[in-house]
């Protein structure tokens, strides 16, 4: 697991002159991850979470972090007023998991749009011009023309009388607004389109599906495979995607450009639970549950979603190195500790 950000020691990790970081959705699963390797970097770090996903406990008190519990539209006008300005800026606020966004499609496409376009706004209008990461999704690439997904692949969304496809169109626009900023005012933005990324301190209540089975199979309870369980997926560790997130915006050959971020190992939903029940030595039987009993009417799977990292690795050398059993291990360490004996999905 992650060293808490209150036990680093400042001269740990990559060396570089001290500089201020803001972080939005930094209390959440990957943005916590995130604010810790900042932390350890040496920079300060300001934090924005409305907490609506993420959790306070994610994050503990050092003396170079401010948290600050607000939406990012309202953080960034305030800091507009204030003239507070950052060298970098990680927007990873958005709606989460698939759950989510079914049962609360106009919150979650109203979330990603508009926070985006107040979070770009400010940093375009700041005197530093900080470089931005616009925080994506593999669900940008619809039903998938081919496979495995490229950046410049097109894409193909279904009908919009689809739910589902309603969160891989609001990422979209997310980065069509990046990229605009980045062509018309000069803004250095990344966009960075992050491929089922997994690890200690996600939860399985917006349909995660890793957290789910860990915490099924810790309980020696049934885990529940959606569809026919064949659907595959590449699952990276958080800590290895947040690794590369500030060499990303360090690098300048990133700037304005779109990248696939995770792993390239494909497995399908089956297996993935066959592993967690193996990789735990659990006794939890897994059952199949048919997509129109798991979901409301308007859900529509992938039956694949595999990336190809060609650009990111030329660009930044990245390679994750955490394997899928790790990730379970460390995932089950950390449900452990959060709720001794007893652990819930």
């Amino acid at each position: 697991m992650t060293t808490r950000p209150d036990k680093f020691a400042p001269t740990t990790g990559p060396q570089r002159g001290r500089s201020r970081a803001l972080v939005t959705g930094g209390a959440g699963f990957i943005g916590s991850h995130l604010v810790e390797w900042l932390l350890c970097r040496g920079d300060d770090v300001v934090v924005v979470d409305d907490l609506s996903t993420g959790r306070a406990r994610n994050l503990s008190p050092h003396d170079r972090l401010e948290i600050i519990e607000s939406r990012a539209s309202a953080a960034a006008a305030r800091f507009d007023a204030e003239g507070r300005e950052f060298d970098e800026i990680y927007h990873l606020a958005a709606a989460v998991g698939v759950q989510l966004v079914m049962d609360s499609p106009i919150e979650a496409i109203e979330t990603n749009i508009l926070e985006t376009i107040a979070l770009l706004r400010y940093a375009a209008s700041s005197p530093r011009r900080p470089t931005t990461l616009v925080a994506s999704s593999s669900e940008v690439y619809g039903k998938g023309a081919r496979s495995p997904f490229a950046e410049e692949d097109d894409v193909v969304y279904g009908p919009t009388t689809i739910a589902r496809w309603s969160y891989g169109m609001s990422k979209a626009i997310d980065e069509h607004l990046a990229l605009a900023h980045h062509r018309r005012t000069g803004l250095p933005v990344v966009v960075a389109r992050f491929f089922n990324t997994v690890g200690p301190r996600q939860i399985g209540r917006y349909g995660m599906v890793l957290p789910r089975f860990v915490a099924a199979a810790l309980a020696n309870e049934p885990i529940v495979v959606h569809g026919t369980g064949a659907q595959t997926r590449c699952f990276c560790d958080v800590r290895d995607v947040v690794e590369a997130l500030p060499r990303m915006l360090a690098e300048p050959a990133c700037r304005g450009r779109v990248f696939n971020l995770g792993s390239d190992r494909e497995i399908t939903i089956l297996e993935l639970a066959r592993t967690v029940v193996a990789t735990l030595s659990s006794r939890s039987p897994i059952h199949m549950l048919p997509y129109e009993e798991a979901f409301p009417e308007g859900f529509e799977d992938l039956p694949r979603r595999r990336p190809t990292l060609d650009r990111v690795r030329e660009a930044i050398g990245f390679t994750p190195r955490r394997s899928l059993e790790q990730t379970i291990r460390d995932v089950a360490a950390a449900m452990h500790a959060e709720q001794p004996g007893r652990v819930r999905a």
